[in-house]
This record gives C-alpha cells, structure tokens and sequence, in this order.
C-alpha cells in the first residue's frame, strides 16, 4: 500500500510565532492553517486545542522558535496534541531555530541550548523538523529524527541576480558566515571577500582587516541572521572605508533586537535584504528593509515530504520548478 495514502491527508497547524507566513503557505498549499485553539490562561500558561480530526493524518505544525518561550512552548504543545490525537506523522516545521547560537559548550558550565531545543521538539514527539539556516550546520545532528535543513539562499539569490549587479563581491562578516558566502558568490558569479574581526563581548564586533579586492566594487554582505546590527553595521562602514562602491547587506533571519534599526538607518548602505522567517513588526521596518517570503521555499517542502519526493531540488534557485500536485484534504 502506498505510504502516502496509509498517512491520509495533510493536516497544517501553526502556532502565534508568524501568523502571516503561515497563513502564505497555507494559500499556496490550497488549505487552512484554522485547525487548532491556541490562547493564554490568566495566568500566562499556554492552552492548544486540535480543532479538526487528526487520526491518521500527516501534520505539519508551523511555528519558528523565535524568543520569547512562549513560541517553543507553543510548538512543543501543538506537537503533543497532535500525537495523542493519532497524527500518523508530525513534522515540526521551525522557519527560525531558536537557541541555534548555544551549539557547543566553549566555556564552562554554559548550556547547549541547541541541543535541549532539539531533544525538547523530539520528546514531545515530532517525527521530523524542517527549518531553514541553522546557525551551524551540525545541528543537524543534535536530532534523532530526520531533519530537512533548506536554505533560503536561492529565494535571496534569484533577488540579486534580478537587479544585475555591477562587477559583485560577496563579503563574509566573520569567518563562521564564510561557507555561506562562497555559496552566494558562486551563485551569483562573483568573487569573495572576508573580513577579520574580533568580539571583545557578546553582540560586539570590532573589525580589524578586510581580505578581498572591495575597491570601486559592489559588495554584498550575507550573514544567517542580524541580532543588534552592531556586526553588520561595522562590515559596511569598514568596506566603505576601504573604497566599496556600494553595499548591500542580506540575511536570512531578521531579529533586529535593541537598537539595530537605528544602527543599519544609519549605515552607508544602499538595502537590507532579509526574508520572512521570522515575523517583523511594522516597528521594526524601515525604507531600506526588503523582506522576500519563503512561503513557497516551505510549501513545496511540505508538498514533497507529503509526497514522498526529494527536497533537494529546493537548493536550486527557487521558482524554477512547479511542485507537484498531492492530496491535501
């Protein structure tokens, strides 16, 4: 018997972590994220109700872990509704791993927040996760169940490749963001710039070189996320310092903790390119902030999870290829 037909239909929830990607996805997947009743008790604690049948079902439970707790609360929950309700499969699927930057104890008596998420989301019984840019890919690692690890790199690629930039170099602010640079440069057929920088404190970069030709040329910083700005902020100021014709800045999650707002309004730079994973509050908007959705980078996954088909395709630049058509309802 086929394995899709013994799951039976899809099934999406969402916890309150970002409605409105929700909501987008489940446009594009021809369904309705409406299947669950989540609110608060007076006291704080979280109440989740499964609207809908789903015994039997292959659910997918949208909700990034974004901080505060109360959003990994949500999908833990969510998770356990529906395993004690029967769901033949539950796929979390975390657009944000939250706690992602706590992946390794190096100091002592820290936690290893990455990890406690990852056995949290497994013992509440999800069969397997879906998230995009994870801080460090080993967090894959950290899961007993299967994971799919997307990138929102082709979403940001197909952009820039729209707007033709002139004569690129793609920068990496630090050496942990370098592999994901490399990968935009090649992409987008430029070459590659580094720049050295050390953190006296945590959320402090102060930079010290920049390796790479960046004079009289476009440069295009990507990071996984920007947090307070203060990174970024220095990348640019340092790359103009140096002679960039001009600057662009991409990431994929856009925390805009603190005062990064002011900090990158008031960076020397032409656009902040980030994508929706993360839900932004008008507050946090501002004229040179593009958000670009990866509604449809999270669709076609679920479609092909559902399906049983190959995610990898969804490495290529997205929108090349129209997902198949499954059962949904």
């Amino acid at each position: 018997m086929d394995d899709t037909y013994k799951r039976g239909p899809l099934l999406m929830l969402a916890g309150r972590g970002n409605l409105p990607l929700a909501h987008e996805i489940a446009r594009k997947l021809d369904t309705s994220i409406d299947n669950a009743v989540i609110y608060n008790f007076e006291d704080g604690e979280i109440f989740v109700r499964i609207v809908r049948n789903a015994r039997g079902r292959d659910v997918f439970i949208v909700q990034p872990t974004v901080a505060g707790a109360d959003n990994v609360m949500e999908l833990l929950l969510l998770v356990d509704a529906a395993k004690r309700a029967s769901a033949a499969r539950v796929t979390a699927v975390v657009p944000y791993f939250g706690y992602g930057r706590q992946d390794r104890k190096d100091q002592p008596r820290v936690a290893i927040g990455a990890k406690l998420m990852a056995n949290l989301m497994v013992a509440a019984g999800a069969d397997r996760v879906v998230s995009i840019d994870f801080h460090q890919h080993q967090i894959q690692a950290f899961f007993d169940i299967p994971v799919d690890h997307l990138y929102a790199a082709p979403v940001i690629t197909r952009y820039f490749l729209e707007k033709r930039l002139r004569d690129p170099v793609v920068v990496a602010p630090d050496v942990g963001s370098a592999r994901m640079a490399r990968g935009f440069a090649r992409r987008l057929g430029a070459t590659f710039a580094i720049i050295d920088k050390r953190r006296p404190a945590p959320n402090v970069a102060e930079v010290l070189n920049v390796v790479g030709e960046v004079e009289n040329r476009t440069c295009l910083v990507t990071d996984d996320m920007i947090d307070t700005g203060g990174t970024i902020a220095h990348a640019v100021q340092a790359l103009m310092d140096r002679g960039a014709g001009s600057v662009y800045v991409a990431a994929t999650h856009a925390l805009l903790s603190g005062d990064a707002v002011a900090k990158l309004s008031a960076a020397p730079l032409r656009e902040v390119v980030v994508t929706n994973t993360i839900d932004i509050p008008e507050a946090k908007r501002f004229d040179r902030l593009k958000v670009l959705s990866v509604a449809s980078l999270l669709s076609r996954a679920i479609r092909y999870i559902h399906s049983n088909e190959s995610v990898s395709q969804l490495f290529e630049i997205e929108g090349r290829e129209a997902p198949p058509k499954v059962a949904l309802a």
